[in-house]
């Protein structure tokens, strides 16, 4: 055992691991990032199976502002480095896996990061500190652990009778050539479900898509977790009677004989008409839990979600053991299926708000801030400024946002806090408190955004701001508590919130109104 007891042990050196680790090396705080792997990003080299990210990598924006570069560059880590951006890895829209590993090698290494290679946590338990194991027996003490590990080491296995029979996501093969004048069936409707169907297009002869809860598609719902574009080609093969087809509804029964596989199944949308249907593959695309085997005794996290995920505070910290936090995808628990935080684009700014939490907390850190004049006027021009070119507001919409607090002449301006912390821990003391966000509008994920049938608001119209189904800011005034006040900012196609009249004289009238 290492004679120093850490302030934190970060278990995996994925994404979210190394931008921990990072902010705590520029803090100066005792740390250990522990991997399993042999390099930084391990699972990279594996995931996704078919060696293509579907995060947004654009380098050329028309603008040479770092900060609302990052609205478009969906996998660079938070450094303030230009060089550690992962848009000077490639151009390429949708880039290869084997680029973003390189680049996140070459973080660790430009960080000099504290990792220990080779190092799988086996076992973490609660005597006093934390007290955590690896493979080869050594032990390491920390006072807090943060897992970092994501969700991609254990497969979600549906409750279905025969389910052990099919072949899993994570290790079926992606040799389409193995597949040659197969029936196949795969389990799941999201992106690595439709990411395999896409590869088996030329080569098998059926595919089945069963999607139990039907499809949902990103650029409807605006979570970037459901169906994707860049997945959904195999939707024409299906409506354009190509042999394959997305079936709406449950898997009863997985069964092997000599002839393959019969599966029984249960169609929702057809008065649920029970049937059974041969192939010959059945492949699990169902996604990945938490792993929480690991963690035992008092250090054994709730779960929740249908055991997926443990569950977590305001904080990130878990619900059940005390000094125990999570960071990376797993954090997706805070905002299941609406949100960003289990994917890189949105969790960067989620872990750079945890480490800010973990130095308020332990160590009498507060959170960083900026002091403006208590008017409407310099009030409303600081939020302008920061809507007009914040990422983290841009990309965690309605899940992080600034907050200013009046207290007398001064407003404080901090950034980027995750809004139900703002709430939860009275961050404003019972002040005036402004919390500040981007947001679509109410509903936005049931109307399809391409119907012209559907009538939007104006661009620019501070009347109908209320009414935008687009993102765009919103101000809450809370005080002692309970809200007294909300401004929407009006739509703008270009995301531009700067006119006089539309944008920039209502929200002065409001903040005025609002601290009379």
């Amino acid at each position: 055992m290492p004679d120093d007891i850490l302030d934190y042990l970060v278990i995996g050196a994925g994404p979210a691991g190394l931008q921990l680790g990072r902010h705590l090396a520029e803090a100066g705080r005792s740390y250990l990032i522990a991997e399993a792997g042999p390099a930084a990003g391990s699972s990279f080299t594996v995931f996704p199976r078919h060696r293509t990210l579907i995060s947004s990598n654009k380098p050329h924006t028309g603008s040479d502002d770092p900060e609302f570069n990052l609205r478009m560059d969906w996998n660079s880590l938070l450094s303030g480095d230009p060089d550690l951006l992962f848009t000077k890895y490639t151009d390429e829209y949708f880039p290869p896996a084997r680029e973003y590993v390189r680049y996140l090698e070459d973080f660790a290494k430009a960080s000099q990061l504290r990792i220990a290679y080779d190092t799988r946590i086996t076992r973490v338990e609660r005597d006093g500190d934390f007290v955590a194991t690896d493979q080869n027996g050594t032990t390491y003490r920390a006072r807090r652990v943060v897992s970092a590990t994501g969700v991609v080491q254990k497969s979600n296995v549906p409750p279905v009778e025969g389910i052990e029979l099919a072949e899993q996501y994570a290790t079926v093969s992606v040799d389409r050539r193995d597949f040659v004048n197969q029936r196949v069936l795969i389990i799941g409707a999201g992106n690595s479900a439709f990411e395999t169907a896409e590869n088996l297009i030329p080569s098998a002869a059926v595919i089945h898509v069963a999607a139990r809860n039907g499809l949902k598609l990103a650029w409807k719902t605006h979570y970037v977790g459901h169906l994707r574009a860049v997945n959904n080609n195999f939707l024409d093969t299906y409506q354009l009677k190509s042999q394959n087809a997305v079936l709406d509804g449950r898997v009863l029964k997985i069964a092997r004989d000599d002839q393959g596989y019969l599966v029984t199944f249960s169609f929702v949308r057809a008065d649920e008409i029970v049937k059974e249907i041969r192939y010959d593959r059945v492949i699990c695309a169902t996604g990945f839990r938490f792993d929480h085997e690991p963690f035992v005794g008092a250090a054994k996290p709730k779960l929740v979600i249908d055991d997926r995920f443990p569950e977590q505070t305001c904080e990130y910290e878990s619900a059940s053991v005390p000094d125990l936090y999570f960071a990376g995808t797993i954090t997706q628990q805070r905002d299941f299926k609406h949100g960003t935080s289990g994917f890189i684009h949105g969790f960067r700014y989620g872990v750079r708000a945890l480490h800010r939490i973990l130095e308020r907390k332990y160590h009498g850190v507060q959170w960083p801030g900026v002091d403006h004049a208590a008017t409407p006027a310099a009030i409303a021009d600081a939020i302008l400024a920061r809507v007009n070119r914040s990422s983290a507001l841009w990309q965690q919409f309605a899940v992080i946002g600034d907050v200013v607090v009046v207290d007398g002449d001064t407003a404080r301006y901090s950034e980027e806090l995750p809004v139900g912390y703002v709430h939860d821990t009275n961050f404003g003391q019972g002040r005036d408190t402004f919390v500040i966000t981007l947001e679509y509008g109410p509903d936005h994920d049931k109307v399809d955004p391409f119907d012209i049938t559907v009538k939007r608001t104006k661009q620019n119209d501070p009347t109908a701001a209320y009414d935008a189904a687009y993102l765009h800011p919103v101000i809450r005034h809370w005080r002692g508590g309970q809200q007294v006040g909300e401004h929407h900012v009006a739509e703008n196609l270009e995301n531009e919130w700067d006119k006089p009249a539309a944008h920039v004289e209502p929200l002065v009238n409001f903040l005025a109104a609002q601290l009379r």
